[in-house]
């Protein structure tokens, strides 16, 4: 067995373990219930579920989608939820697998700093999988799932910058002068900079407040337009989350993939007449889709848009 599969085989088992959990913030925290107790039990008849029921996707298979108590029907989300997550977790096995197997001495920093980036990417899948559902349920996006994540991001952030080379990630301007507030009003003749730590501290500052800029000029401007609301606040720190986590032109492509998705889903109801002009749509949802796609290949696609421009 390679290093890389067997990585990749222990984010699947991890991630399919937090799926399930995550399956219970889905199914509580919109309603404002506990997450820790009671045990995990039966929407329909309310009791409890066996330990060796509650196996990851294998207990659903052997049950054949039913409780045992009351034969009524589970749905397929529990198994989805937890597959895709163990699957976005696997995926960040095999990244840290191919990390660790660099040849040579690789410097401590740059892989304490590469990991941090990966435990970034496993967090926002998280959110992500687990927003998606609650939005496409509940039409909710829970604080505790976006303010939390943004909290995290901003402490991992600043973990990653304790790691930066002494002149890693640091900004130059050339030709700028200071008028320092000292004794005898002292003018600094040399460059400005910013250090690494001041620098990715910054961007993300700018990429989180940015982002959510956006859509609060957007959700206002709609309002003024047509003198009703159009978007949710959640959207707004959804958005904020994701650029957080991936940064500012990240979030923008997060943003323009979620408003392809969510138009596409909305020609196709229109068309078969389920929807109308008011109908409201879970965009949340779709964001956290394109925010998705975009962690995974959102790099790529930006380096085909920008070698398209040159």
């Amino acid at each position: 067995m390679t290093t890389q599969l067997l990585f990749e085989i222990i984010g699947l088992l991890l991630g399919l373990l937090f799926g399930s959990f995550l399956n219970v913030c889905i199914a509580r925290i919109p309603h404002s219930e506990s997450i820790v107790k009671p045990r995990s039990r039966c929407p329909h008849c309310g009791k409890s579920i066996r330990w060796h029921d509650n196996i990851p996707v294998l207990s659903w298979l052997l049950l054949r989608g039913r409780c045992r108590e009351c034969k009524a029907a589970i749905s397929s989300q529990y198994p989805l939820v937890e597959l895709a997550t163990g699957i976005w977790f696997s995926i960040a096995g095999a990244h840290l697998a191919r990390l660790y197997a660099i040849p040579g001495d690789a410097a401590f920093n740059q892989l304490a700093s590469a990991t941090v980036a990966q435990i970034l990417f496993i967090i926002l899948g998280f959110l992500l999988i687990g927003l998606m559902v609650m939005d496409w349920q509940t039409q909710l996006l829970p604080d505790v799932f976006t303010f939390t994540g943004i909290a995290i991001s901003f402490f991992l952030t600043c973990v990653q910058a304790f790691f930066l080379g002494p002149t890693e990630d640091r900004v130059i301007l050339g030709a700028h002068h200071i008028r320092l507030a000292s004794p005898g009003n002292v003018i600094d003749h040399g460059n400005v900079f910013f250090t690494g730590p001041e620098n990715m501290i910054n961007s993300w500052l700018f990429a989180t407040v940015g982002a959510a800029s956006i859509l609060l000029l957007i959700r206002w401007l709609y309002k003024a337009i047509r003198h009703r609301e159009g978007m949710g606040l959640g959207d707004v720190k959804l958005l904020a989350l994701i650029a957080a986590f991936l940064g500012f032109w990240p979030a923008v492509l997060s943003l323009f993939l979620g408003v392809l998705l969510a138009s596409s889903y909305a020609v196709i109801l229109l068309i078969r007449g389920r929807a109308g002009a008011t109908t409201r749509l879970a965009f949340g949802s779709f964001l956290c889709l394109g925010g998705l796609i975009t962690a995974l290949v959102g790099n790529r696609i930006l380096e085909t848009y920008e070698a398209f421009l040159r």
